[in-house]
């Protein structure tokens, strides 16, 4: 077994990775900021990072993906380093080696900019067990954000959902069991440096909406002349050659696991209820 360290351990990611990582058998370490041991830290995982609210916390944003990412990768001498960015730098391409591009003048664009001044500044250094992965949409039971697959769950729980992209909108949504199990093999064992962590698939706005509806009974409307939002189809193909026949790389579809979403929300809604 091996030892890691997890930066940001208090979040979504960062807390399911370190309870799979122990469940594992492997040592797990999760550091408060600058309490982080320069040597004997292992693997480290850096899951520090700010999401759907980056617009409201742009200081944060930037201090999260890049100034305090300087200052973890300028202290530690790890075993490996991995950095977990995201699937939403894409333009057209989904693939790890395409040119990537932005516009500094957008503020949708500043969350792009911040991870991808984290990969360049990890990419930047010799090691080659220094690596960056990219992450899609990530979901799971009990996670509460602004994103836009929790707002929708929430609302059609809650009886009536509008919508205000496209229902031909499309992403790549992944478990965060799968994830966890795709940051172990990587860090563990990873022989590229940049890494898509997806399911190689889109979902769209409709066939999610569609699946909802059925689940919760909610009424659905949509914004006119709402505008398509599609994400490239994510290249899988380095993530899935670090996995093997005996344990492949066959990450959970979304539409079949909406029934827990939607069964924990409305758990979280009766307690609230109970508790008020």
């Amino acid at each position: 077994m091996a030892r890691f360290t997890i930066i940001g351990a208090q979040g979504f990611i960062g807390g399911r990775l370190a309870a799979y990582l122990a469940q594992r058998g492997h040592e797990v370490t999760t550091p408060a900021r600058g309490a982080l041991a320069a040597k004997d830290c292992g693997h480290v995982v850096y899951c520090a990072g700010v999401t759907a609210d980056f617009r409201r916390r742009a200081f944060d944003t930037v201090a999260a993906h890049v100034i305090h990412l300087a200052e973890v990768l300028s202290h530690v001498r790890p075993e490996s380093f991995l950095y977990l960015s995201s699937t939403r730098v894409y333009g057209k391409s989904g693939r790890e080696d395409v040119l990537l591009t932005l516009d500094p003048s957008n503020p949708d664009d500043l969350y792009n900019a911040t991870k991808i001044a984290g990969e360049a500044l990890c990419l930047a250094q010799r090691s080659g067990t220094v690596r960056v992965a990219r992450l899609a949409n990530v979901y799971g039971a009990g996670h509460e954000s602004d994103d836009f697959l929790s707002a929708v769950v929430r609302a059609c729980v809650g009886g009536q959902l509008r919508i205000e992209t496209a229902l031909d909108s499309e992403k790549d949504y992944v478990a965060v069991e799968d994830v966890v199990r795709a940051i172990e093999r990587i860090a563990l064992g990873g022989r590229h440096r940049l890494y898509n962590v997806a399911t190689g698939c889109n979902v769209t706005h409709r066939s999610l909406i569609d699946r909802l509806a059925e689940l919760t009974g909610c009424k659905v409307s949509v914004v006119h002349d709402a505008p398509r939002i599609a994400y490239p189809i994510l290249d899988t193909r380095r993530l899935a050659a670090a996995f093997d026949a005996v344990d492949p790389w066959a990450p959970a579809t979304l539409l079949d696991r909406l029934p827990a979403l939607v069964a924990g929300i409305r758990s979280v809604r009766i307690h609230q209820e109970l508790a008020s």
